[in-house]
């Protein structure tokens, strides 16, 4: 019998530990002061649930990562040259699945306040049958490290700074594993990710916004990693590892403040745009977990 595969490698719970090539320039070592931005929002960090068997924590003994570390870590940062994000459809995808895919590409613009664009899908075939397998009847998967190797790392669309494929279909890793949510190079900022187990079997109106707050976390914590963030273990956040899409569910959407700080270190937006700009969103897609979390925030901060 073959293993069921809980690790996620694009999803959520991958840590490639590929160091990208390219290092931050013109900042000084000295570590920057906290603003007092953090300092309020940290006072809505929720404190992470205790570990039970079966968590990402509970084999994998993460130490974190502080905002020293990660301030003096080699990690990719937006120029002139590399300043877009992109999202590369694969497959076939139904009119609801267009939508999710429209909704990502909104929520990680203002998520990364950095311009995001999907490009137009590439069709299933460009996979040859050697890196393509049936294992049920209308059950079809997709050889994920063919995607990613073959694919996704050959394009350079222009200024890209992360590019992120979305595949329809059901990705494996190897022959001997049941399946994959995805496979991510860091190093070469570049990921692919299945939407096929994010959407209990079919994507329908009753479950969209569910399926849609999965692929929301799954997107931004995996391009998160591409500007350098390693796991949290600070708080419930949405940069947590996690080993199961139950657990997926039990975390947070939003960013901890420590791993807020990270990312503002990265890219030096207006904070108080990004959370309002975040809520706003949530409101208008009936996101009412993440529309909570954004509110709360934006009360305590002066």
């Amino acid at each position: 019998m073959k293993k069921i595969v809980f690790l996620f490698l694009i999803l959520l719970c991958s840590c490639d530990k590929e160091k990208p090539k390219e290092t931050l320039k013109g900042i000084p070592k000295e570590i920057p002061q906290e603003a007092s931005y953090f300092k309020q929002i940290k006072a809505n960090d929720v404190k992470m649930p205790e570990v039970v068997y079966g968590d990402w924590l509970y084999s994998r003994k993460e130490k974190g990562q502080t905002f020293d570390q990660y301030f003096r870590s080699k990690h990719i940062v937006p120029t002139n040259d590399a300043n877009i994000i992109y999202i590369r459809p694969i497959g076939n995808f139904n009119s609801l699945q267009k939508r999710q895919i429209e909704l990502t590409n909104e929520y990680l613009e203002i998520y990364f306040q950095l311009k995001t664009k999907t490009l137009d899908p590439i069709a299933n075939d460009v996979v040859p049958n050697s890196a393509r397998r049936m294992i049920a009847e209308g059950h079809e998967q997709l050889l994920a490290g063919y995607l990613l190797n073959d694919i996704l790392k050959e394009e350079k669309p222009v200024n890209r700074i992360a590019l992120m494929g979305l595949s329809e279909l059901d990705l494996y890793p190897k022959p001997e594993w049941n399946y994959v949510f995805g496979l991510a190079s860091y190093r070469d900022k570049v990921g692919v990710s299945s939407i096929y187990r994010l959407q209990d079997g079919k994507l329908t109106s009753e479950n969209f916004n569910l399926c849609l707050s999965r692929l929301l976390k799954i997107s931004s914590h995996e391009i998160g990693h591409m500007f350098g963030l390693h796991h949290c273990t600070n708080a419930n956040c949405v940069m947590n590892g996690t080993n199961s899409m139950d657990e997926t569910d039990r975390h947070s959407i939003r960013l901890c403040s420590v791993c807020q700080r990270k990312l503002n270190s990265c890219i030096p937006y207006d904070n108080k745009k990004r959370l309002t700009d975040l809520e706003k969103y949530f409101k208008r897609n009936n996101l009412t977990d993440g529309f909570d979390l954004m509110k709360k925030d934006l009360g305590v901060i002066q």
